[in-house]
């Protein structure tokens, strides 16, 4: 109940898996490899890591930072530290939390759908016409219902016997289950070509911003930066937890299940010589490229398509569970309400937001340009700046729990100059554009 003491991890190793699950999902599942491939292969790879050490990595220490030192959800965090001035950062983030949500249990849904599908009955051979079927309507709708109650039941639950245990449970399948389908993906004949599509090197494609803006991207949603959640779950936390460790291990593990999950995809793909049906969209590509090879392997592929869409469901849980947590983290602090009340009674009113996606994929489309261009990297932008240069003693708080950190001043410095700039260069030469591009086009 709200007004009793915070709750708290019971482990180090169940927060550790708790925010590797909130960062890897469905960005890492397919996402990542699609953009690595679609901007010059090893060359974006290489450009994402840079982002991902010198911006992403930064801003996740800032907000274990920030949510361990205040021991309270972003709002009461940022106001903390800094007054009621900062309070709508705050509110951007548990926006943004609640935005993305409503649109990602649709995409989750699809995959809860097609999961089921191929246990009862395999994959469909004419997947574009199949996935035409599932992607809207009210099918859509129910099963994106279906998803949501269940994040629901376990956030309810509470940190430790909810989230910390499913997380316990599920993150070391997901991993079993991507690097034994890599291992599988390895044997087919073929697969080479798959390797070289993926991995190949075109630093060419590398002059425009849109690559810029995807490494960006990508490493914001996929570590979950930007909407709180890290902020939250580090809220729950002890103060003898190695922060800086923490971090690395929770980008590291996300970096490392992004990259070998392209190591299963294109090579299955280029395997069954379906490399032409790879279309210009990363969800058509998951939902209608990779069903139709399963569907040409035959059992095999049955089973193998299971297992895939087992961990894709697996690792959408997880991330929206944290997604969750945030809004209802904040709804207990901020009004007093119950975990129970505050869990139920947003969860329908996110999946009521998330009615207008699940009946259009344009729409969806554009609330997750709005929410990854904009709320995240611009909440990023601001969390930078916030820890850089309002929060006090932010390195003293890192260096709880610490037994050393070679790179404290680095990191502030970091923090107050470089990743403020670029994520600003970044919004506003090419994020924020081409998502009013996109919001015009619906109309």
């Amino acid at each position: 109940m709200a007004g009793g003491p915070r709750e708290q991890w019971t482990s180090r190793r169940g927060f550790v898996l708790a925010a590797i699950g909130s960062a890897v999902g469905l960005g890492n599942m397919w996402r990542f490899s699609y953009l690595a491939a679609e901007n010059g292969g090893a060359a974006f790879v290489i450009l994402y890591l840079a982002v991902t050490l010198l911006v992403g990595l930064p801003v996740l220490l800032a907000e274990l930072v920030l949510g361990r030192g205040s021991q309270k959800s972003p709002i009461q965090a940022l106001t903390h530290y800094g007054g009621r001035l900062w309070k709508p950062l705050g509110l951007v983030f548990v926006s943004a939390g609640f935005l993305i949500l409503s649109y990602y249990a649709v995409i989750a849904g699809w995959a809860l759908r097609y999961g089921l599908a191929a246990i009862a009955s395999g994959f469909d051979p004419n997947a574009a016409e199949r996935f035409g079927e599932v992607a809207s309507g009210w099918d859509a709708f129910g099963y994106h219902l279906a998803f949501m109650a269940f994040t629901v039941f376990v956030v309810v639950r509470g940190v430790s016997r909810g989230i910390e245990r499913t997380s316990m449970l599920l993150m070391p399948m997901l991993f079993a289950l991507v690097v034994g389908l890599a291992v599988y993906a390895a044997t087919l004949d073929g697969a080479s070509a798959g390797y070289t599509y993926y991995l190949a090197a075109d630093f060419s494609k590398l002059r425009s911003l849109d690559a810029l803006k995807d490494a960006a991207g990508q490493a914001f949603f996929s570590l979950s930066l930007g909407m709180g959640a890290m902020l939250t779950f580090a809220s729950y936390l002890g103060r003898d937890v190695n922060l800086p460790r923490a971090s690395v291990i929770i980008a590291g593990a996300d970096i490392s299940i992004a990259f070998i999950a392209g190591l299963v995809v294109f090579p299955m793909i280029f395997a069954l010589g379906l490399s032409a049906d790879v279309s210009a969209s990363t969800v058509g590509a998951l939902f209608i490229t990779l069903p139709k090879a399963f569907a040409e392997m035959g059992c095999v592929g049955r089973v193998v398509g299971v297992l895939f869409f087992v961990a894709l469901i697996v690792g959408a849980l997880t991330s929206a569970i944290s997604l969750l947590e945030v809004v209802v983290s904040s709804t207990m602090d901020g009004l007093g309400w119950s975990r129970r009340r505050a869990g139920v009674l947003l969860g329908i009113a996110i999946a009521a937001l998330g009615a207008p996606s699940a009946w259009s994929t344009e729409i969806l489309g554009a609330v997750d340009q709005v929410a990854n261009n904009i709320l995240l990297l611009g909440g990023g932008f601001a969390l930078s700046i916030f820890v850089g240069w309002v929060m006090a003693g932010p390195i003293e708080e890192a260096r709880e729990g610490a037994a050393s950190f070679a790179w404290f001043g680095s990191w502030r410095t970091l923090l107050r100059y470089a990743v403020p700039a670029f994520l600003f260069f970044v919004l506003v030469y090419d994020a924020i554009p081409s998502t009013f591009r996109t919001i015009a086009d619906l109309f």
